[in-house]
C-alpha cells in the first residue's frame, strides 16, 4: 500500500510551496488508495515557533488536504511529532555506530570553528576526520570512557569515498553523487536530538513510507539518506524519491520567497500569519479572498499538468489524473494572475447559497446586518464581477451601505439644471412604481426617457452613479431591484442633494 508523508518544520508560517508538496503527496495517496501522513519535524528546537504547528494543521484543513494519520489526526504509527521520538533516534544512532557506519565525534564547536578559520573550505569528511577527535582516531575504549564521564559528543555518518551513489528519482531519472564529495553529516546532536537526516530516515522506515515527494532543495541530501538506508540494512524498503521543481518568482529570477509577498503585493502563504513585527506578518490566500478549491487547482498546475487544454479541475479530477511522471523538472513560475483567474472562475461557478455562507462572515465583520435573502440576491448580482470573496464587501460595499464617493468627473460633465429637473421627476416616479423588478423598471424608465425626448445616455449613467457611485458596477435596474424601492429612492435624492449643494 502507498504510504506518503508531509513533514514540515514548525518554524513559522507554512509557505505556499509547502502546501503544493502536501497536495502532491495527498493526490498520490488518494489515487492509490493509500495513506497520507502529517509528521512534524521539530528536532531543531532553536527554530521552533509557537503557533506554527497549529497553523500547518489549519492550512491543510482549509485547502482540503486532510491527513489520515499524524499530529492532530491520530494513527497507529505515532508519535508523529519528532520531539516526542527522541529515544527512538538515539537507539538507532548508536546502533549505526555498532554497525560501523557512524562514529562518535568529540570536537567542540570552538575547535571546529578554529579549523574553519584556518582552512577556508574545511569539511568534516574522509580526508579530515583522521586528524580530528573522534572514535575512529582515539579508539572505542577511550570513546566509551569519555562518554561515561558525561563529555559532550555527536554521532556522525561515516561516508566512505570511492563509490557512485545512484538515485532513481521518479521525476529526474538517474541522479548520481560521488561519495568522495560528501561530508560526514551529524546524525545525533550534542543535546541528544537527531538532525533531519537521521530522524527523516528512521521515521520513514518505521512509518513504512513508500514514496517521498519533497522539494528539490532536498535532492543533495538524498545521497546521505541512501547511505543511511544501506547502513541500517533497509535497502529493500527504501522509498521511491521524487524531488519537485522550485516555485519561481512571478517576475525575474530565483525561488519564490516569503519576502516576495510584500515585494510584489501577492500572498505567498495559505493563511494570514501574525509575526512579532510587521515585517514578519503576512496576508494569506484565504484572507485575500480565495476559494480553497481555486488555490488547490492553481497549485496542482505549478509544475504538473495531465496534458490537453483543460486547466480547471476539481479535487476528485486531480486525484484521478495525477501522476508523478507528468511533473516537470524545470521551475514553475508563480503566475498570480493565473491564480486570480482560477478564483474568478470558481466563484462564478459556485452556487449562490454556498457563496453566501462564505461571504456572510465578511459582511458581518464590516458591521453589516442583512437577511439571507438579501445576501443571496446581492451575491447573484455581483458574482460575475468579482475576483475575490472580499470583493463582495469591498468593491460591492454600496449594496450594504450608502455610496461613499460619487464619480464627480462624470457628474460635472453631465449634470445641469435641465437634467436635475428631469432626474427629480424620475425620482418621484420610482417611488410610485408598483412592481419593483428589473424588467419592469427598465421598461418604465426607458418610456419616461423617451417621453421627455431624451436619450438613455442622458439619464442612465446618472442613475448608475446615484446607486453605486461609479460608472462601473452591475446592471443598473438589477441593482435597483436588489436595493429595493425605499433605498433606491433615498439614493437618488441623496445624489440630487449632493449636486444641489455644489451648484
Amino acid at each position: 500500500m502507498v504510504r506518503v508523508r508531509f513533514a514540515p518544520s514548525p518554524t513559522g508560517a507554512l509557505h505556499i510551496g509547502g502546501v503544493r508538496t502536501a497536495l502532491y503527496n495527498y493526490l498520490l495517496a488518494r489515487q492509490q488508495g493509500g495513506t497520507f501522513i502529517l509528521r512534524i519535524e521539530d528536532t531543531d528546537q532553536g527554530r521552533y515557533v509557537p503557533g506554527a504547528e497549529d497553523y500547518i494543521i489549519e492550512s491543510l484543513r482549509w485547502v482540503g488536504v486532510i491527513p489520515d494519520e499524524g499530529v492532530g489526526f491520530g494513527g497507529d504509527e505515532g508519535p508523529y511529532r519528532q520531539s516526542d521520538r527522541k529515544e527512538i533516534y538515539q537507539k538507532y544512532a548508536h546502533e549505526l555506530v555498532q554497525r560501523g557506519h557512524a562514529y562518535y565525534a568529540f570536537d567542540t564547536p570552538l575547535e571546529l570553528e578554529n579549523r574553519r578559520q584556518a582552512e577556508e573550505h574545511f569539511t568534516y569528511n574522509h580526508l579530515t576526520r583522521s586528524a580530528l577527535i573522534n572514535s575512529l582516531t582515539i579508539g572505542e575504549e577511550v570513546s566509551k570512557r569519555r562518554i561515561a564521564t558525561g563529555e559532550s559528543f555527536v554521532i556522525r555518518l561515516k561516508v566512505m569515498p570511492g563509490r557512485s551513489i545512484h538515485i532513481q528519482d521518479l521525476i529526474r531519472g538517474d541522479v548520481v553523487f560521488e561519495s568522495s564529495e560528501l561530508d560526514d553529516k551529524v546524525l545525533l546532536k550534542a543535546d541528544g536530538m537527531p538532525t533531519y537526516h537521521l530522524a527523516n530516515i528512521v521515521d520513514d522506515h518505521l512509518m513504512r513510507i513508500t514514496h517521498v515527494i519533497r522539494g528539490e532543495e532536498w535532492l543533495p541530501s538524498t545521497a546521505h539518506h541512501v547511505l543511511l538506508y544501506e547502513g541500517f540494512g533497509w535497502e529493500a524498503t527504501m522509498p521511491k524519491f521524487s524531488h519537485l521543481p522550485l516555485i519561481m518568482k512571478p517576475f525575474g529570477n530565483g525561488k519564490l520567497s516569503k519576502r516576495d509577498g510584500a515585494k510584489f503585493g501577492i500572498p505567498v502563504f495559505p493563511l494570514a500569519w501574525k509575526g512579532e513585527t510587521a515585517e514578519e506578518s503576512f496576508d494569506g490566500f484565504r484572507e485575500v479572498g480565495f476559494l480553497p478549491g481555486a488555490v488547490v487547482n492553481f497549485l496542482a498546475l505549478l509544475g504538473w499538468h495531465p496534458g490537453g487544454d483543460e486547466d480547471i479541475f476539481s479535487m476528485e479530477e486531480l486525484i484521478q489524473l495525477f501522476s508523478i511522471e507528468h511533473i516537470g523538472k524545470g521551475g514553475a513560475r508563480f503566475d498570480y494572475e493565473k491564480a486570480k483567474s482560477f478564483n474568478q472562475k470558481y466563484i462564478h461557478a459556485m452556487d449562490d447559497a454556498a457563496l453566501a455562507t462564505l461571504v456572510r462572515p465578511l459582511v458581518e465583520a464590516k458591521g453589516y446586518q442583512v437577511s439571507d435573502a438579501f445576501l443571496s440576491r446581492a451575491i447573484s448580482l455581483m458574482k460575475e464581477r468579482v475576483t475575490f470573496l472580499t470583493d463582495f464587501v469591498e468593491t460591492g460595499y454600496y449594496l450594504f451601505e450608502p455610496v461613499r464617493v460619487y464619480d464627480e468627473e462624470t457628474l460635472q460633465k453631465r449634470w445641469n439644471g435641465d437634467i436635475a429637473a428631469v432626474f427629480a421627476e424620475l425620482t418621484e416616479k420610482f417611488a410610485t412604481f408598483d412592481l419593483f423588478k428589473a424588467p419592469d423598471l427598465e421598461e418604465a424608465v426607458k418610456a419616461f426617457i423617451q417621453e421627455k425626448g431624451m436619450k438613455p445616455g442622458d439619464i442612465l449613467p446618472l442613475l448608475r452613479i446615484a446607486l453605486v457611485g461609479t460608472m462601473k458596477g452591475p446592471a443598473v435596474f438589477e441593482t435597483a431591484e436588489v436595493l429595493g424601492r425605499e433605498e433606491t429612492v433615498a439614493r437618488l435624492k441623496r445624489m440630487m442633494d449632493n449636486q444641489s449643494v455644489k451648484s
